[in-house]
């Protein structure tokens, strides 16, 4: 299944926010999107899920422009997890991933046993299973956000978008989410915050800068030391090792050398 953004701008009242972008999402990709904050990312998420609609340009999902789709129907392909994804409190983690059964029921279509053996499936792939029971405020930040990837994959959609999925979480939470993202074999595409993340787990890299496509390609194609200097105002060096993968050392003003971090 495709996903693509045809010429797509949109903004709010006379502000241009995402100005005339074009990008084809391959097939079983995982696309990283980075770019400062403001440049645009949130927002060209939410056209490509279809919550927004372009002022301008088109998002097509698999030969149909999105907009021409509803929402149960976008939501049996493509899943979308927000930056600040909302749940209710007083809830189980088993119902917060049963939310993303919602597309598949209906007066015609009630829960039946199919729903709960993918529930519980998606609770054991997320390493939720033993939580199920739990309710929602009793969570950690790094349980509440697999349940906010197990409800979406719940939903078992072909594509996953992802808004920062790894803000406010620690180093170990935000790798093993990654990971665990990597591993479901969908097509995704993921705002990410820290370049070296990006550098980690993405085939390409989609760059943003000012509301408009900068770069895009592999990572070592596209993290370079002159980009990140243009994009994001920061001196960096940027190794490549012998199996091509690519490390960022961020340049701290007043010191020599550098270290990897991650840039917002």
């Amino acid at each position: 299944m495709t996903l693509t953004a045809k010429d797509v701008s949109w903004g709010v009242g006379e502000a241009a926010i995402v100005k005339s972008i074009s990008l084809e999402v391959r097939e079983g990709e995982f696309l990283g999107l980075i770019g400062p904050n403001g440049s645009g990312k949130t927002s060209l998420m939410a056209l490509l899920s279809g919550i927004r609609r372009p002022r301008s340009g088109e998002v097509i999902l698999d030969g149909v422009p999105i907009g021409r789709l509803g929402r149960r129907e976008v939501a049996r392909h493509l899943a979308f997890v927000e930056q600040q994804a909302e749940t209710a409190e007083r809830i189980t983690a088993r119902q917060a991933v049963e939310l993303g059964r919602t597309p598949y029921l209906g007066p015609l279509s009630p829960w039946s046993a199919n729903d709960d053996a993918v529930v519980e499936a998606t609770l054991a792939n997320v390493d939720m299973a033993h939580l199920a029971d739990r309710l929602w405020h009793t969570l950690s930040g790094g349980e509440r956000q697999r349940l906010h990837i197990g409800r979406a994959l719940a939903q078992q959609p072909k594509i996953l978008l992802l808004d920062e999925p790894t803000n406010h979480l620690d180093i170990g939470h935000q790798i093993g989410l990654l990971d665990l993202v990597g591993r479901q074999g969908l097509t995704v595409v993921a705002a990410l915050h820290d370049l070296n993340h990006a550098a980690m787990f993405c085939d390409r890299i989609a760059v943003m800068q000012g509301g408009r496509l900068a770069a895009l390609g592999t990572p070592s194609e596209v993290l370079t030391a002159k980009r990140i200097r243009e994009v994001f105002g920061i001196e960096a060096e940027v190794e490549i090792d012998i199996q091509g993968s690519c490390h960022v050392r961020f340049q701290a003003q007043g010191r020599k050398g550098g270290q990897s971090a991650s840039m917002g």
